[in-house]
C-alpha cells in the first residue's frame, strides 16, 4: 500500500511538473519567428528595392542571356566525375 501512494504522489509531481512547463508558452509564442526577421532584415541591402522604377545596371542584355543560357544548360547534364578522387576509409578494397 505504500508503494502506491509512493507512487502515485511521484506521478502527481510529474504532472504538475509538466503543467507548470505549458503554462510558460505564451511569452515564448509571442515572441516566435523573431530571429528569422531580424536575420533577414539585417541580410537585406535595400530594403526599399521593390519601390525602385530605376533599371538594374552593370550587364549587357547579350551578357545577361548567355550567363542564364550556361546556367540553365548546366541542370541539363550533370557534371563529370571522371576526375574524383576515391579514397577506401571502411577498408573493403572491392576484391
Amino acid at each position: 500500500m505504500q508503494v502506491y501512494k509512493l507512487m502515485m504522489s511521484m506521478g502527481g509531481v510529474v504532472m504538475a511538473s509538466l503543467m507548470a512547463g505549458c503554462s510558460s508558452t505564451p511569452y515564448l509564442d509571442s515572441r516566435f519567428g523573431e530571429a528569422v526577421d531580424m536575420a533577414l532584415a539585417q541580410q537585406t541591402i535595400n530594403q526599399q528595392a521593390s519601390q525602385s522604377t530605376d533599371p538594374v545596371s552593370g550587364i549587357d542584355g547579350k551578357a545577361a542571356r548567355e550567363a542564364m543560357g550556361r546556367y540553365h544548360d548546366s541542370f541539363k547534364t550533370p557534371p563529370s566525375t571522371a576526375n574524383i578522387l576515391t579514397i577506401d576509409v571502411l577498408g573493403g578494397g572491392g576484391k
